[in-house]
């Protein structure tokens, strides 16, 4: 064999070893900013629930995994750009978000509600609790109208390119004020200071901030989910294709669910809920 022959061989080999390399290595893309979901410590290393159970799903799938962080409304179009492989960041499985990228099986639920600051003017709303927008009926109904009058003439706040904000534009609680801001922190710190009559989030986002900065946020109103809350929380990965990297996509999607059936299975993910959420938020 020739020496061009020997090297042409030899970066064939090397190709094949880097792309055998890579099939097991993952790159995770979440938030930082988002608690108890996803954060960053005081030295700036990412942390949470979703930190964690990536970690553990990882192991499970026997993957070498990283998590880099990346600003929420620039997610999808990051992943789509392959600057990482797959997103955990309290994501929510809506239908819209299923006609650019697919999600995992749900590992967590998500519910969201209003927040008000102690002696708003809001407090005590009559509105039925565990609203799930998808059955409709009378409760449904009742709940939204409840909120029309509630909030008109009143500035929401809430985080930019969310299902928060969709729902708040959506027109289902009549014409809302709504203030947006690139992260749920500023959203919690302009509530605080008055800036907000109410904020729309995940109701842990909330309860979170209030535990950990001791302002008086209270819960208002009913809690939602389905419609256009989505279907709870999951992996968000790459439309597969017939290429080899949709190929790898795709199967990277099925790892996913299989790892959080055992993480499920073996109360993992009910045991981080308990830790970070304070109750089991698994699905």
């Amino acid at each position: 064999m020739n020496k061009f022959k020997t090297l042409g061989l030899g970066i064939l080999i090397s190709f094949f070893l880097t792309i055998s390399s890579n099939a097991d290595s993952i790159k995770i893309g979440t938030e930082g900013a988002y608690p108890p979901w996803n954060s960053k410590d005081a030295s700036g290393n990412l942390i949470g629930f979703e930190v964690e159970l990536a970690n553990e799903l990882c192991k499970i799938m026997k993957a070498e995994c990283t998590i880099v962080e990346q600003d929420w409304d620039g997610m999808i179009p990051a992943l789509l750009m392959r600057k990482f492989d797959a997103i955990m960041a309290g994501m929510s499985i809506t239908a819209e978000r299923q006609k650019t990228i697919t999600f995992s099986q749900g590992y967590a639920d998500e519910v969201a509600s209003l927040a008000v600051m102690k002696g708003s003017d809001l407090e005590g709303m009559d509105t039925p609790e565990g609203i799930n927008l998808s059955l409709g009926g009378s409760d449904v109904k009742k709940a939204l109208k409840t909120l029309t009058g509630a909030l008109a003439g009143k500035t929401v706040c809430v985080q930019t390119a969310t299902i928060h904000q969709n729902f708040l534009d959506s027109g289902d609680v009549g014409s809302v004020n709504v203030r947006t801001y690139k992260t749920q922190d500023e959203v919690n710190l302009d509530l605080a200071s008055g800036r907000c009559d109410a904020a729309l989030a995940a109701a842990v986002a909330f309860t979170d901030y209030a535990d950990k900065s001791g302002k008086q946020v209270v819960l208002v109103g009913p809690t939602f989910s389905g419609g256009a809350f989505g279907n709870g929380v999951g992996v968000g990965i790459r439309q597969g294709g017939d290429d080899a990297i949709g190929k790898r996509d795709a199967k990277l999607l099925k790892d996913f669910n299989k790892a959080i059936d055992k993480a499920r299975k073996q109360g993992i993910i009910s045991k981080l809920a308990i830790k970070h959420f304070g109750f089991d938020a698994s699905m």
